[in-house]
């Protein structure tokens, strides 16, 4: 079994044009994602998916792979099943990995791809335990509801579930929620047959696409990670992430 690390990089953006290419302590943010991608023990491949000729010439220039992906691709879900087919359609599992997170734990990649052994999950992603109220009630922080096989149920920007007779202030201490850590794994016949579907009711109301592929009966394994995702969203954000990392 083969998996390709995918990481999607447009040039484009509302809140912060050109990120790929910003510098932070010497180096490109887009050139920091590939070098913890590239540590990984189990990723047979490493890719930058973009859309723009300076993010594909940069990449190069560092010595890093790219392949050139369309311009209208609504997510990058869609931008990886392009890419993997660039690469030949040869791996079995195509991962995710955020272009906006300099510094993802090469570990962390691990811990998702470990779960893909047998060639059964169909779609995987990551979830660490909330563990205050603030982050309880943050609609920007999704949480997901699970089974008994570590499935997602839902994922919500509000709190599910609703925890009777306690104060919501408590409800952290009284059941044990989790929040998406947004990096996913897809076999690659699932990869090709959700960026087929059209966009869902449920999808439409919360603004998660992952809801599209629950809702179309897909099951998505929830993994739990000790390391937490500090992506970069904004130009003020560099600051706040360099803090947060000690650095």
């Amino acid at each position: 079994m083969t998996i390709a690390g995918i990481i999607p990089a447009r040039y484009a953006s509302s809140r912060f044009p050109g990120k790929p290419l910003v510098e932070i302590l010497g180096k490109s943010m887009i050139q920091r994602v590939y070098e913890q991608a590239a540590q990984s023990k189990l990723l047979n491949d490493v890719v930058v998916a973009t859309d723009d000729e300076r993010i594909f010439a940069h990449v190069q220039a560092f010595g890093g792979n790219a392949v050139m992906t369309a311009p209208h691709h609504p997510s990058g879900t869609d931008r990886c099943f392009e890419a993997w087919q660039a690469l030949g359609g040869k791996h079995d599992y195509v991962i995710n990995i955020q272009g906006d997170e300099p510094f993802i734990r090469p570990e962390q990649i691990d811990e998702l791809a470990t779960v893909l052994a047998d060639g059964s999950v169909e779609l995987a992603t990551q979830m660490i335990a909330v563990t205050d109220k603030a982050m309880l009630a943050d609609t920007g922080e999704v949480k997901i509801v699970l089974n008994t096989r570590s499935e997602a149920l839902y994922f919500s920007r509000s709190v599910i579930p609703f925890v009777k007779g306690v104060a919501p202030e408590a409800w952290h201490l009284h059941h044990a929620y989790y929040r998406h850590v947004g990096m996913y794994a897809y076999r690659a016949d699932v990869l090709e047959a959700i960026t087929r579907l059209e966009v869902s009711a449920l999808e439409r109301a919360e603004s998660l696409e992952q809801l599209r592929w629950l809702e179309n009966g897909y099951r998505i394994r929830c993994v739990p990670t000790q390391y937490d995702s500090h992506c970069i969203d904004t130009p003020e954000d560099i600051e706040k992430v360099l803090r947060l990392m000690g650095l």
